[in-house]
């Protein structure tokens, strides 16, 4: 059976009312491209890292299907929203980790040694959502690029669908971001 972008539109409209059974539906007509998101975010992880893109798009459709109703104006509003949780779920176990350090106890789990590649340079992910929180304060515009960008692995045009900006406004965010960013996390 052949899925329209519509059909998927129309249930993520059900599921943003809060009708459970929507969710049901949905799960397989959006699980791929969740997992093509799960896996941009995990190709900045470090080799030999051991969790998998499918534990976090289980992760976060457990949030995003668990959670508040959305509203989700469309299909790749929803998809950012997805970045976002994925963003927000890496974070997390980032910041257990950091906390079991200090405490001397070792973190079992899937996100253990977290690190992310930025540029072409390591950045310890606590670091980068720190600097995109200064970030946001200053350009939440500029914010949102960089998580849709790098969390989501959104293209420049789907960037701009979700944002309802040009992709050129995109383009130029995502430059002065990126260097921005770059000099947050490096001291550069």
């Amino acid at each position: 059976m052949q899925t329209t972008a519509h059909e998927i539109t129309r249930l993520l409209a059900a599921a943003g009312e809060g009708r459970r059974e929507a969710w049901d539906e949905l799960a397989p007509l959006i699980y791929d491209e969740l997992k093509k998101i799960a896996e941009a975010a995990m190709s900045r992880e470090r080799v030999g890292h051991t969790l998998q893109p499918t534990a976090l798009v289980h992760e976060a459709y457990a949030r995003l299907a668990g959670g508040e109703p959305g509203n989700w104006n469309n299909r790749v509003h929803f998809y950012g929203a997805a970045a976002q949780t994925m963003r927000r779920v890496l974070i997390q176990y980032a910041r257990q980790r950091s906390a079991a350090k200090r405490s001397g106890r070792r973190v079992e789990g899937p996100l253990d040694n977290m690190l992310v590649t930025f540029e072409d340079r390591s950045t310890d992910l606590l670091a980068l959502d720190a600097a995109l929180e200064r970030l946001s304060a200053m350009s939440p515009e500029q914010s949102r690029i960089v998580e849709l960008r790098f969390f989501g692995g959104l293209s420049v045009d789907e960037t701009a669908g979700v944002l309802g900006v040009s992709a050129s406004s995109v383009e130029r965010g995502w430059r002065v971001a990126r260097a921005w960013l770059l000099g947050e996390v490096t001291g550069e």
